[in-house]
């Protein structure tokens, strides 16, 4: 016999989160900004601005799906409420497996919208520059790197995201020695924020004839990309500018010309480098942002530790040091060492579905905050 007063519990409880992440998500100031948003894109001088125009319209697009969100759950809600309702005015113990499965459903999108409430750094919002390097453990740690820019790649593109590199360098053995991506779309890094640090792959290794296990390191950094109108004072006296012969796919002028651009931070040590825009300058212009965006995280890095502290992080792609890992033998497992967040299909983690692990990183910063 269908349980009403069960139901309705569950609907009263949902009912108040909804109006929780009504405020939380600020949908009242999203229907406001979208306003003001098209009526920038409604105006004759738009495009004169062809690259300032598409971010817009990115951003226009993104706050009108986190709305189109919220009022699909609201209508989802009411829609569970109706079928309630002539459940028990026609006595239809049939319709009770249509409405768990509507309340189930409907918490689970609760769910993952809520998560966005967590994106409230002040950069979060932000595209992603990320940056992959092969660390201790040979062609086969370089083969792992290339393993982890197609699971990032397939994240990626499984959120609606752009991806761009923006410097690659191949191994002519195997894999991959670094690559660096811009991953456009909203809330990129604040996902994505989460992923920086060692990652562990421990495998049979295919470069191995003996069948042996082995341990490799990968690296990953994580910064956001800045807008042009966010000022950081560079003195020109502390970059170190080289420029050489690129490397990877790209533009018509790669390896014609020496395009590609190396900018060095010299009093912190932080290197970027861009190659695959079409021109000197694009590639500089690029870098700039990249230099910028690692400056600004290493400055908020630098309120909870010495600089010094930092560095030493960063240069040791080694045991002890990782943040997850992902193990093939002797058994099967990918375990994250923050939050000890655990799923046993390798396979599929490594195919982009890497939601659990963002979700559950996210969550244990608000309550450490």
């Amino acid at each position: 016999m269908l349980n009403e007063q069960e139901y309705r519990q569950e609907l009263q409880q949902m009912s108040s989160n909804l109006k929780d992440l009504r405020v939380s998500l600020d949908i009242d100031g999203l229907n406001k900004e979208v306003e003001s948003l098209e009526n920038e894109i409604s105006k004759q001088e738009f495009w004169n601005d062809n690259e300032r125009a598409q971010k817009i319209l990115q951003k226009n697009k993104s706050l009108k799906d986190t709305i189109e969100e919220y009022e699909s759950l609201q209508n989802g809600l009411e829609e569970i409420e109706i079928l309630l309702e002539m459940a028990m005015e026609e006595d239809d113990d049939s319709i009770e497996k249509e409405i768990e499965s509507s309340i189930q459903s409907i918490q689970n999108e609760l769910d993952k919208v809520r998560i966005k409430t967590l994106l409230n750094g002040e950069y979060d919002s932000n595209n992603a520059i990320l940056s992959i390097n092969a660390g201790t453990g040979g062609l086969d740690a370089q083969d792992c790197a290339q393993i982890l820019l197609r699971m990032y790649t397939r994240y990626a593109n499984n959120k609606g995201f752009k991806v761009k590199t923006l410097d690659y360098l191949p191994d002519t053995e195997a894999g991959i020695k670094s690559v660096t991506l811009l991953i456009e779309g909203l809330n990129a890094y604040g996902y994505l924020k989460s992923e920086k640090g060692v990652h562990r792959i421990v495998r049979i290794s295919p470069y191995d004839t003996s069948g042996k296990r082995h341990t490799s390191f990968v690296s990953v950094d994580i910064t956001p990309e800045l807008d042009d109108d966010i000022d950081i004072e560079l003195n020109p006296s502390d970059l170190k500018i080289d420029t050489y012969r690129a490397s990877g796919a790209g533009g018509q002028h790669v390896n014609t010309t020496d395009s590609a651009v190396r900018i060095t931070h010299i009093p912190t040590g932080v290197i970027v480098q861009c190659q695959n825009e079409r021109s000197q300058l694009m590639n500089r212009e690029t870098a700039m942002k990249m230099l910028k965006g690692k400056l600004i995280h290493l400055k908020e890095l630098e309120q909870k530790e010495r600089i010094e502290d930092i560095q030493g992080k960063y240069s040791q792609i080694t045991w002890g040091s990782q943040i997850r890992s992902y193990v093939f033998q002797p058994y099967k497992l990918v375990k994250d060492h923050r939050t000890n967040c655990e799923v046993g299909n390798v396979d599929s983690v490594l195919d982009g579905n890497i939601d659990l692990f963002i979700n559950e990183y996210l969550k244990m910063n608000k309550i450490n905050k």
